[in-house]
This record gives C-alpha cells, sequence and structure tokens, in this order.
C-alpha cells in the first residue's frame, strides 16, 4: 500500500484526502508514533489516542492562522508529523532533536508551549482577545485533556473566557486518564454522558423563534431552559461549562472521523464560546499501551512486537524506589504519617503506600497549589504528611509553600523528586531552580542526599523535625550502597568531610558529591589535593564547617545540580560576606542562567561540565588563573 503520511508536508495536504484515506494516514501515523517512541522512548498513550482529532482538526482549521493549543504539550505527536517534522521525527527527545512538546522556536503550527498542564485556556484567550484588538477573523482551539482539567488554572480560564464570551473552542479530550487514573468529583462529572452537537443548533433556533414572540413565547424560553439545564445536571456535564458561559457539545467519539469533520465543520461558524467534549481511549491503537495506559503514559524503550519495556543495565535501585520503601518502614512505626502526591502515584514510588495504608494516602490530582495547602492543613491537626512530587512540578505551588507552610512553621516534608537534569523530557521539566527558590524561605530546611542510603536518614530528619523540611533527590538509579535497616536522624546543619586535603575545598551537595569526589581524585594524581565535603544541608549550611575550610584553604569550589543562580554555590558566598571574610577564591559550577536543553542525563552533565571530568577540567583551569 503506498504512503499516505510520505506526502504529507503541512496539513494543507489533509484537503485533498478522502474519508477513507485519512483512516489510513491515522493507521500509518500510529505506526510511526509507536517506532519512534519503541527507540527513544516517550509519551506514547496520550499520543495514540488523539491522532483522529488531530487529522480532523488540521483538516477544518487552517493552521498556523487558526491557532491550536495543545495541553498537555505530550499529545502533540501526530501535529508534530503532519506539520513538516516528520523528517526529523526519529530525533524526538533527543539532544539537538525535536522537543516532545510544541516548541514555538520548532514551528509556526506550535502556536504556544506547552510541556505542563492546564494552561491552555487561558493562553488561547489572550490569543483570541489579540486577535479580537487586532481586529482579525482567525480562530483559535484549545485542546485541554489528559487529566489538565483537573488544573485549577484551566477554570479560572474558564471563568474568565465565558464571561468574555469571546469567539473560543476548547476541545475537552476526555480519555478519564492522566497519568494515573483521574480523580475528585470533577472527573466523575465528566463521566456523564448524554447529548449531541446538534442541540447547539436546535438550542440557537428556538431561543430566537421564541425571544421574537410576546410575553406567553418569552415564558415558554424560560420554562424550556429550565427543563434543558434539569436535564443537563442529572445526565451531563454540560451544565457545569455553560455555567461559565460556553456552549456545551457533546460527548462525541474522538476516533470516529466523520462526526469529528461534521462536529468541527458546524463549530467553525459559531461567533462564541463552546467547549466540545470528546471521548478518545488513551494508546488507541496499540493493545499494550490500551491495557496498561498508565506504564505507557511516558516511557522508555520498549519491544514492539511483546510491548515489554526494556530496562537498563540493572544494578542498583532508585532513588524514588527507596523513597518508596522508606516511607512505608516509618510509616508502620508511626501513624502521624501521610503520603500525598498530584496524580502520580507510580511515579513517585507511593504505589505500594498506597496498598498499604489507603486511608492514609491522597492523591490530588492535578493540583500541586491545593495539595500543598491541604497538607499544610494536616499538618496543623498534628499529621506528618509527606508530598511526593517533581521538582519542576512544585514550582506550581510557590505561594502554597510561603504562605500557608513556612509561614506558619508546619511540618510538612517535601519529597521533591527529579531534581537536577532529568533528561529527554527537557527544559520544562528539569529540576534546575528548587534550590534557589526554596532556600530563601523562612523555616525551610533542605538537604540533598549524597546517596540512596543517606535519602532514608535524610527523610527522617524531614519527619522528626518540628517545621518545613524538603528533601531532593535525582531521576534515575543510586549507587549500589547498603541500604541501613534502621534509619537515623541527621544533625541539623552538619555535613561531612569526605577526603582531606590541602590545596583547596569542594563544597558539593546531592548527585554531584561522588563525581566531586571523583574529581578530586584525578586531581590528587596531578598533585592538586582537595578536601572534598558532603555538604548535605542547603539550608542551614555548615557554617562552622565551611568557614574553617575558607580560612584554612582560601579556595572553595561549589557544585550543584542546579543553576548557579540563588542556589548552594550563592548561599555560599552569601556567608562568607556576613562573616567579612575576604581573600577566599570562590568557584561555583553549576547550571548557567538559561533553560537546558533535552537529552540524556548523563549527556547534560557532561556537556555543562558536572561530570567528574567536567569538574575536574574546571577545577584545574580555576587554580591555573
Amino acid at each position: 500500500m503506498t504512503s499516505i503520511l510520505d506526502s504529507i508536508e503541512s496539513p494543507r495536504d489533509l484537503r485533498v484526502l478522502s474519508p477513507r484515506e485519512l483512516v489510513q494516514l491515522a493507521g500509518e501515523l500510529r505506526e510511526q508514533i509507536i517506532a519512534v517512541c519503541a527507540r527513544n522512548g516517550g509519551h506514547l498513550a496520550p499520543s495514540l489516542g488523539v491522532v483522529e482529532l488531530t487529522l480532523t482538526l488540521h483538516r477544518v482549521f487552517e493552521s498556523p492562522t487558526d491557532r491550536i493549543i495543545w495541553d498537555v504539550g505530550h499529545q502533540s505527536y501526530a501535529h508534530k508529523l503532519i506539520t513538516g517534522r516528520r523528517d526529523r521525527f526519529a530525533t524526538l527527545r533527543t539532544l539537538g532533536g525535536i522537543s516532545g512538546f510544541p516548541k514555538r522556536c520548532e514551528s509556526p503550527h506550535d502556536a504556544f508551549d506547552t510541556g505542563h498542564t492546564s494552561t491552555s485556556i487561558s493562553a488561547a484567550l489572550g490569543f483570541a482577545a489579540a486577535r479580537d484588538l487586532r481586529g482579525e477573523r482567525n480562530k483559535v482551539v484549545a485542546v485541554i485533556g489528559d487529566g489538565s482539567m483537573t488544573g485549577g488554572i484551566a477554570y479560572e480560564g474558564l471563568n474568565h473566557a465565558g464571561h468574555l464570551n469571546k469567539d473560543l473552542i476548547v476541545v475537552l479530550n476526555d480519555n478519564e486518564m492522566s497519568i494515573a487514573e483521574n480523580v475528585g468529583a470533577l472527573s466523575n462529572f465528566l463521566n456523564r454522558t448524554v447529548t449531541s452537537e446538534f442541540v447547539h443548533t436546535m438550542k440557537k433556533d428556538l431561543e430566537g423563534f421564541l425571544g421574537g414572540l410576546d410575553r406567553i413565547g418569552r415564558g415558554v424560553l424560560k420554562v424550556a431552559k429550565r427543563a434543558e439545564e434539569s436535564l443537563k445536571g442529572l445526565f451531563t456535564p454540560g451544565m457545569l461549562f455553560e455555567a461559565f458561559g460556553f456552549e456545551y457539545i457533546g460527548p462525541i467519539d474522538g476516533h470516529d472521523i466523520d462526526r469529528l469533520m461534521e462536529t468541527f465543520e458546524k463549530v467553525r461558524r459559531f461567533d462564541d464560546a463552546v467547549l466540545i467534549h470528546v471521548l478518545t481511549k488513551k494508546g488507541k491503537g496499540y493493545r499494550p499501551a490500551e491495557e496498561k495506559p498508565a506504564l505507557f503514559h511516558g516511557v522508555g524503550p520498549f519491544d514492539i512486537e511483546t510491548g515489554k519495556v526494556l530496562k537498563g543495565k540493572g544494578g542498583a535501585a532508585s532513588y524514588t524506589g527507596v523513597f518508596g520503601e522508606a516511607i512505608n518502614k516509618i510509616a508502620a512505626e508511626d501513624e502521624r504519617v501521610l503520603a500525598l502526591t498530584a496524580a502520580m502515584p507510580d511515579g513517585t514510588g507511593l504505589t505500594a503506600f498506597a496498598a498499604a495504608y489507603p486511608e492514609r494516602f491522597f492523591d490530588v490530582g492535578i493540583a500541586e497549589q491545593h495539595g500543598v495547602t491541604f497538607a499544610a492543613g494536616l499538618a496543623a491537626e498534628g499529621y506528618r504528611p509527606v508530598f511526593a512530587v517533581y521538582s519542576s512540578f512544585l514550582q506550581r505551588a510557590y505561594d502554597q509553600i510561603f504562605h500557608d507552610v513556612c509561614l506558619q512553621n508546619l511540618p510538612v516534608t517535601f519529597a521533591i523528586d527529579r531534581a537536577g537534569v532529568v533528561g529527554s523530557d527537557g527544559p520544562t521539566h528539569h529540576g534546575l531552580f528548587d534550590l534557589a527558590f526554596l532556600r530563601h524561605l523562612p523555616n525551610m530546611i533542605l538537604m540533598a542526599p549524597k546517596d540512596e542510603n543517606e535519602l532514608q536518614h535524610m527523610l527522617m530528619t524531614a519527619l522528626e523535625h518540628e517545621g518545613p523540611a524538603a528533601v531532593r533527590y535525582p531521576r534515575g538509579n543510586g549507587y549500589g550502597i547498603s541500604l541501613d535497616q534502621t534509619f537515623r536522624v541527621l544533625p541539623i546543619g552538619k555535613g561531612e568531610i569526605l577526603r582531606e586535603g590541602k590545596t583547596g575545598t569542594i563544597l558539593a551537595i546531592g548527585s554531584t558529591v561522588y563525581p566531586a569526589r571523583d574529581a578530586a581524585e584525578t586531581l590528587a594524581a596531578e598533585g592538586i589535593d582537595l578536601t572534598v565535603v558532603n555538604a548535605r544541608f542547603v539550608k542551614p549550611l555548615d557554617r562552622d564547617l565551611i568557614l574553617s575550610l575558607a580560612r584554612t584553604t582560601g579556595i572553595l569550589v561549589t557544585v550543584e545540580e542546579n543553576v548557579v543562580q540563588s542556589g548552594f554555590g550563592t548561599a555560599v558566598l552569601e556567608l562568607l560576606e556576613e562573616e567579612g571574610i575576604e581573600r577566599v577564591k570562590v568557584l561555583r559550577l553549576g547550571y548557567p542562567d538559561r533553560y537546558v536543553e533535552q537529552g540524556e542525563q548523563h549527556e547534560l552533565r557532561a556537556l555543562h561540565g558536572l561530570d567528574a571530568p567536567g569538574i575536574a577540567g574546571r577545577v584545574r583551569s580555576f587554580l591555573k588563573d
């Protein structure tokens, strides 16, 4: 069979295809997405679920003149394939390749960067308002789904959009999933399904007819509206969206191209705010992904034939896994310990905890702001909540950490997974800012383990602390260190010397400690004899140890897997300034003041001089100056 995908250079090419050819193209897109994700890993299941929806949107609307905003952006693989990036699709999520998310710098068809979630309605409203200010008439479409409607900002956007009643189309891609299954009352509400798009046209016509009659006609219209609202309230989520000021259409089958085209062709003629509820199946067209959509949400390389995920070389347990086992052990001894996650029980290592202690486990959905304040309420009542969250996602809840946790000095523990570079998801997912945005908050204790064993002790330390505490740790496996079976509380604000030297001192934190030690061993063979310190704490610093080494050696090198601005190294500089210590040479190693590209962790660390050879080279150059 002749490949149709090979002939698709832009969305314009879709308009000459018959419905049968579109169905064939949908199959080819799925084959290509599966093949590339099997090699590179990626968000497979979400993208497979929106293939027909993608084709229909690009067939009916005229991108890039019409704006299509994908949310979450990991649903955009088919979109990339039909918007001029087919030849580069094999580079998906690799160093120097195309992104796994929409990127404005990558294509004019990518209207807005969406690496996180729930932002499309607000952004789309901005596009629509800008269009109206310019007096233009292009369409703006927000495709929101894969759990994004559990995020509060989505409803803030709906509220404002309904108030302004702009010409705006919101497509709710309802696959009943985010990463894990969706949770909450809103998710249950969306599952009520009865109505169709013809209601929109019928209602408009009826309103116009009855509204033009006398007082009796207007009375009939009022009764009809009440009846309609009662029906929708009983059977559909339409009443919710119409309360926000949107016309509601759906739900419709998101894999029926004919039905989708008919619906979007009609909606294209509307000039008010419309929400189209589309039902799709996550993982559609690839049985392993359909059967295990959570596993194939964001998956590593896998065998296409069997669907078996190809594990790495094995070896040490992951930091996430060690955290999960540690919190289970601590919870067995302390009934005050609770675990919270934001739609990621598996990704944060809490699946076993949820099974063992279901009444003490809370999945708040994609709602980190709520999760932090919810934890604060639990802590205020004497519990010890642990909020396990990816570093990049915790950024959403900065104000809640400041106002609801730290200001009240409440004992909430933040288990910050994926700190540092995370790999192929790129700049939206790297956890390179948490040291900077947490360390300046009063009452916060902030620490990072050098290995998986120390992670256990830091978790215990955080839970015993009478105030806010954060433990940040990287994605991936540990070092194979023997794990202590009894956990201990570490002395707050105390580091440890791993190697003693006379030339200078390397102060390292978290995942950079062992590379720093290895770098010191390399330099020792060259006659450069360095002390290496596992700082353990970014806040509070081990003031006595750092000041003593500064006075003794006169050379300090700080190393962190964080941006250097306002991070660990900056904290050390501030300490020296506070104590009036001069004539100390300081080199701060970390990530630069820009967003770090995608790539494997080892590639990015090497590229930025944060692996052992890179640290050795930068210290060598520094000492020669």
